[in-house]
């Protein structure tokens, strides 16, 4: 996609033809009706979203626009409700990276949906979960929290292109074993997208760790310096490039069509409480315009409670008390609209509070 925007010449020419119409008419004069150019496509919308690492001020972000600009894509737009932070470049500036936050946070308070509303956004470029990383929270439970930010950039614009990196290398003195927590968690990443990217909203990796050094690119172990700027704008640009050469549709909001992906929702409610534990379900619907064969959905226990006995679904639990649930045999087709059950029983300790949990779904078409 190398869009130029149009001249305004012509727009300038409209009122001295106007004028002349109206001298002329009176005289008998009239004129053909004449065609008129279509209007130009909107700007393509890309959301950098993240941490510290993609604002703060992620000078990356203005050398990748610099970059995208000097290749002749001109009808882009960055896009996110924070505002240019220097770098001391032109470029566009509006991100979505805000210092400190956690992925898993940002996904447990539904901070993601008032974003989007307010951005609009066709692409996602993501790096997101240094701090998760740092603060020794589990893959699995970053991976559940991805899964739910790409359900509410989907439910956004269901043709939403999605880029999401391998984060960079970490090292900061204060925490030895960041460095292999990266790496553990990186190669998870590859599956998980494999997993979760459909043919209308694709997600593509990038690998933003091979090749960058904490030693000559960041400049406290964690945060890029000029030079590392440099190697994440190179990582992102190609893979960027190759979106918008396809082309994007820019259709927010269209509910979708009969066999297009399908889409669910997860709600979690507590049926009745007891001392060390609550019987809890959760219920999964279909949201598309397409009939579903199957579903999965991710229920993370808040309160350090474990799920155990599952009805009406297969489940495993990971390490970290994450539990995947999969429909049984006979409530996993769902038609548009309609909704499947499964109740489970957890344990819970005493200082765990109400029982509370996040919940995420997947859903695979009937048409696939």
């Amino acid at each position: 996609m190398r869009r130029t925007r149009r001249s305004s010449s012509r727009l300038q020419i409209i009122p001295v033809l106007g004028l002349l119409a109206a001298l002329l008419l009176p005289l008998g004069f009239t004129f053909a009706p004449r065609a008129t150019a279509a209007p130009a496509a909107d700007p393509v919308r890309v959301m950098p979203l993240g941490d510290s690492i993609t604002g703060s001020p992620g000078c990356w972000r203005a050398v990748l626009w610099n970059r995208l600009l000097n290749s002749g894509y001109k009808d882009i737009d960055f896009v996110g409700t924070l505002p240019p932070q220097g770098c001391g470049q032109a470029h566009d500036g509006d991100n979505e990276g805000h210092g400190g936050e956690l992925v898993t946070n940002v996904a447990d308070q539904n901070l993601l949906p008032g974003r989007l509303a307010a951005t609009r956004p066709d692409i996602v470029v993501m790096h997101f979960g240094t701090n998760d990383v740092w603060s020794s929270i589990a893959p699995d439970r970053i991976l559940a929290a991805y899964t739910k930010l790409v359900t509410q950039v989907r439910a956004s614009n269901p043709d939403m292109r999605i880029l999401v990196a391998q984060l960079i290398p970490m090292n900061p003195g204060s925490c030895a074993a960041c460095a292999q927590r990266v790496v553990d968690f990186n190669a998870r990443i590859p599956d998980w997208a494999r997993a979760t990217g459909t043919e209308r909203s694709p997600i593509t990796v990038v690998d933003q760790w091979t090749g960058f050094s904490t030693a000559t690119d960041t400049y406290d172990g964690v945060h890029p310096n000029a030079s590392g700027d440099d190697k994440i704008a190179a990582r992102w640009f190609p893979a960027l490039a190759a979106v918008l050469d396809a082309g994007v549709p820019q259709n927010p909001g269209d509910p979708g069509g009969p066999g297009d992906p399908a889409a669910c929702t997860a709600r979690f409610r507590a049926v009745s409480t007891w001392q060390g534990g609550y019987q809890g379900e959760v219920t999964v619907t279909n949201t598309s315009a397409s009939a579903t064969s199957g579903w999965t959905a991710t229920v993370v226990p808040a309160g350090g409670a474990r799920i155990g006995q599952v009805w009406n679904g297969t489940h495993s639990t990971a390490a970290d008390g994450t539990a995947t649930v999969t429909n049984a045999a006979w409530n996993g087709a769902l038609a548009p609209g309609a909704s499947a059950t499964f109740g489970f029983v957890a344990t819970a300790p005493a200082t765990a509070g109400a029982p509370a949990a996040t919940v995420t779904c997947t859903a695979k078409s009937s048409a696939n």
